[in-house]
């Protein structure tokens, strides 16, 4: 005979349980509710529910893209997608925007595009595109790190603001508190230290840091580094 106790938590587990695939439901009502809102937005079947605590902000003819296996945390508020009309944005198979440590802003003006490859880590930081802002497989962005892609303002009435497209390699990592600027490369297996200002192209296999970045070091094949 099963005593009280293992009763009571038998009681605790199920009512758990059913907590849980109740909140796995409404998530998934949220999700559908968004889409039906923003006819661009495509959030393929195997993505977190989670997503359903995040902004959307779409104008007619933008596009969002999330891909299979894409996981936030369920923290309200914390994640932001902003496009404008025509703006485009994909995330790759198994992203993971780790919204613990600070929101993560993905924002994508008129006509611009954001790509993030697959198994990327995107952790509590800003992407902002009004061109085009490109990362390959397995890239990993720092807290607090900003990603520009334009000057975001005009300097003077003489000198309009400029953009050009930013793109990082396959397994590279961008450390905390680190900003990149427009018109920059930054090769494959490469590692850009804490704190660095990037406004030139770094050769993979680079490790660099200051500001401005500059090459200090090699850095070796990063497929499986963590």
């Amino acid at each position: 005979m099963e005593s009280p106790a293992g009763a009571a938590d038998l009681i605790g587990n199920r009512a758990t349980v059913a907590r849980l695939r109740a909140i796995h439901f409404w998530d998934g009502l949220r999700l559908a509710r968004q889409r039906a809102r923003h006819p661009g937005l495509e959030i393929d079947p195997a993505a977190s529910r989670n997503l359903a605590c995040a902004r959307f902000a779409l104008a007619p003819g933008a596009r969002l893209r999330i891909g299979p296996g894409v996981v936030t945390e369920r923290l309200p508020g914390r994640l932001h997608f902003h496009l404008e009309s025509g703006a485009q944005v994909e995330l790759g198979a198994n992203v993971w925007l780790r919204t613990e440590l600070g929101e993560v802003h993905l924002v994508a003006f008129e006509g611009a595009r954001i790509t993030v490859g697959p198994d990327s880590l995107l952790n509590a930081c800003q992407l902002s595109a009004k061109s085009e802002v490109v990362f390959g497989r397995r890239v990993f962005i720092g807290s607090g790190s900003r990603v520009f892609d334009s000057d975001q303002h005009d300097l003077d009435d003489e000198h309009p603001e400029q953009s050009a497209p930013v793109r990082i390699g396959d397994h590279s990592w961008i450390a905390s508190d680190t900003t990149v600027l427009k018109g920059v490369t930054i090769g494959a297996h490469c590692v850009i230290g804490t704190r660095s200002l990037v406004s030139s192209d770094i050769p993979e296999h680079t490790l660099a840091f200051g500001s401005p970045a500059r090459p200090r070091g090699s850095v070796g094949d990063r497929t499986r580094a963590r």
